[in-house]
């Protein structure tokens, strides 16, 4: 589904170049969950955005189910940032005005599927809700709901689409402990229906329900391996 080879990302900031991605080579396949790790300044962040079409790289490849990323016009990343990536971010970015039907149904407008009734847009809104197990806070506004309810919400709207990927960026990063593990059990049983996920963290346990673990460092992967190996790393050291 995704294949990096030799990917490179550098920023200008005045005179001086960042190196955020140095030659990195990348594959994930269909329906594989993947924890992408590193501390402050090792390219996890660049690199996420390049796989979610939100930035390009100044050099090397990405491949989106075997189409070259770099080929697509702007209208054509715009749509696969719609219909092939679900994005899901630490701080919600829900809009404070609607219900949380509302915000779910909200890539719908955009979407390809122009045709679609307003009961038709409800309908797939709903079943996304139901499989977050959320079916019982339709009508309420984000400042109506708790933090775990709010991200709930926000994963009902990635997946609206159907998407390839869903990628969330520390989605726990604002939840206690207990929320944080009820949000990646919803992970674990999307990733069980076939969704392929990619999660971005800085914690192990939350890396844990992941079958694969990419470390990153200074632009370069450290490491690329199964969580069990993962793991018994860090066991060593």
């Amino acid at each position: 589904m995704i294949r990096i080879k030799g990917l490179r990302k550098v920023y200008r900031v005045g005179e001086e170049q960042i190196h955020a991605l140095r030659g990195l080579d990348l594959q994930i396949g269909s329906n594989e969950m993947v924890a992408v790790m590193g501390v402050s300044g090792s390219g996890k962040s660049t690199l996420m955005n390049i796989i979610g079409c939100l930035d390009r790289p100044s050099a090397g490849s990405y491949e989106l189910d075997s189409k070259s990323v770099a080929k697509m016009t702007a209208n054509q990343l715009a749509l696969v940032r719609n219909e092939k990536v679900g994005f899901v971010f630490q701080s919600f970015e829900l809009l404070a005005r609607q219900t949380a039907l509302e915000n779910v149904e909200l890539p719908l407008i955009y979407s390809l599927e122009r045709g679609l009734t307003s009961a038709e847009r409800r309908r797939r809104a709903l079943e996304a809700l139901d499989r977050v197990r959320l079916t019982d806070r339709v009508t309420h506004r984000p400042n109506q709901l708790s933090g775990g309810q709010r991200q709930r919400v926000a994963i009902a709207r990635a997946i609206l689409n159907r998407p390839a990927i869903l990628m969330a960026d520390e989605p726990t990063g604002n939840l206690d402990s207990v929320t944080s593990h009820e949000i990646m059990e919803i992970f674990r049983k999307l990733h069980q229906d076939g969704q392929t996920v990619l999660i971005v963290t800085h914690e192990n346990d939350i890396a844990a329900y992941c079958q694969r673990v990419v470390r990153l460092k200074d632009g370069q992967i450290l490491s690329d391996l199964s969580i069990a190996e993962d793991t018994a790393g860090r066991a060593v050291r």
